[in-house]
């Protein structure tokens, strides 16, 4: 299976002291260690990591520092890395469960991966259809 990573799983990915490190930390091992399965991520997933964590984690003050983090993560990840353009337009119709700003991300990132034929990996549970990254 390959998967589309969310904002929510990023973050959780680079930062350690993030609640659900751990938990990201080992799933990601655990896929590296497949066969077959590739993480993808978008320009949405990036620049919502880049933005997340200059405005939340005190040890990052710029947008260098996150995006330098954001590339080591990826550079972790190598062969198994797919960078997907987002080729879909945000001005469409939303789902019926997308009824409030904080849904129009995770709808648009749900649809970009089935187009494509990927599971939107996420922590987040209210996103009918996404695959939620196991707790271990």
């Amino acid at each position: 299976m390959n998967f589309l990573l969310d904002v929510n799983a990023l973050v959780a990915w680079g930062w350690t002291d993030h609640q659900h490190h751990l938990r990201m930390d080992h799933w990601m091992s655990s896929l590296l260690t497949s066969e077959a399965d590739l993480v993808f991520t978008n320009p949405i997933g990036e620049l919502g990591f880049v933005r997340v964590s200059v405005l939340r984690n005190p040890k990052v003050t710029d947008v260098r520092t996150a995006g330098s983090k954001l590339a080591e993560l990826l550079k972790f990840v190598g062969p198994k890395h797919r960078f997907l353009p987002d080729d879909l337009s945000s001005c469409r119709e939303f789902p019926d469960w997308c009824t409030h700003a904080k849904h129009t991300t995770d709808s648009h990132l749900l649809a970009l991966a089935q187009k494509h034929k990927l599971q939107l990996a996420t922590l987040d549970t209210g996103i009918p259809g996404a695959f939620v990254i196991p707790e271990f």
